[in-house]
Order: C-alpha cells, then sequence, then structure tokens
C-alpha cells in the first residue's frame, strides 16, 4: 500500500480552534473508554477490538507527532497521526494528519477511517479522507 494521508480540518464553526497532540491523545483516549464500556455492556472486551494499538512517541517526532503501534503485527503495523497547520485566504488553519505508512494493513487503513471519523464528529471539522472524499461535521449554514 502506498503512502496515504487524512486530513481534519479546523475550520469555521469547529468546537476547537487550535489543536495539540496532547488533545488529539486525549479524544482517542475517550474513543477507547467509549468502546470498553460498550464492551463491557455487550460482555466481551470490544475495547480491544476497537483499538488494537498502543501510543508509542518517539523523541524525533516530540509535539509534531505519534504512531499508533499494532498489538498484533500480522493484522495492524503502524499508524502515524500528527498536527500542523496551513495558510487558507490569509487564516491559518489547523489540522490533524493520519498518515498510514506504506507498510500498513487494510485492517490499519479502517480502523485509521473510523478514528478520522470520530475525531472529526467529535471536534465538528472537516475531514478529507484517504480516497479524496470530504466530509463536513460542521454546522453549516443552509
Amino acid at each position: 500500500m502506498n503512502m496515504q494521508s487524512a486530513y481534519i480540518y479546523l475550520v469555521e464553526g469547529s468546537s476547537a480552534s487550535a489543536i495539540s497532540l496532547a488533545d488529539v491523545k486525549t479524544l482517542l483516549q475517550g474513543y477507547i473508554d467509549k468502546m470498553k464500556k460498550l464492551g463491557e455492556q455487550l460482555g466481551w472486551a470490544y475495547g480491544d477490538a476497537a483499538f488494537p494499538y498502543v501510543f508509542d512517541e518517539r523523541p524525533e517526532g516530540k509535539d509534531a507527532w505519534f504512531l499508533l503501534r499494532g498489538r498484533n503485527p500480522d493484522e495492524y503495523k503502524n499508524v502515524v497521526i500528527g498536527v500542523g497547520s496551513t495558510q487558507k485566504n490569509e487564516k491559518e488553519l489547523p489540522f490533524i494528519q493520519i498518515t498510514l505508512p506504506e507498510a500498513s494493513t487494510h485492517g490499519d487503513k479502517s480502523k485509521a477511517n473510523e478514528y478520522c471519523r470520530y475525531l472529526a464528529r467529535e471536534l465538528k471539522a472537516e475531514l478529507h479522507l484517504f480516497n479524496g472524499r470530504v466530509q463536513y461535521f460542521q454546522p453549516r449554514k443552509p
């Protein structure tokens, strides 16, 4: 699989105007907690199936990105999550970038899509998926 990236842009109407790696980790931890609670209600370890990764912070990515490393390397390898900003119409546009390295599996891509949608929904943001499609989760004027 070629390296691919998806972007979550914090646009006008988003619930946040800036984002940090700590914020992303907090949001992902909220996702993990919700899935564990769902698993308790269903009577099985759904939390482990919904988030089959461990957070792996590398010194070279300090304050810029972190790695989600798969617990079972046969099914899930790596997903890289970073934050940044770009200029659009003379305004700064913060974003979260989710990248699938070349060694990523189809399972990684499925999970990355799931996490992208969750983060975009929580932040009421604009999501640019790996396939180029755009999903809008921010309130928009009619």
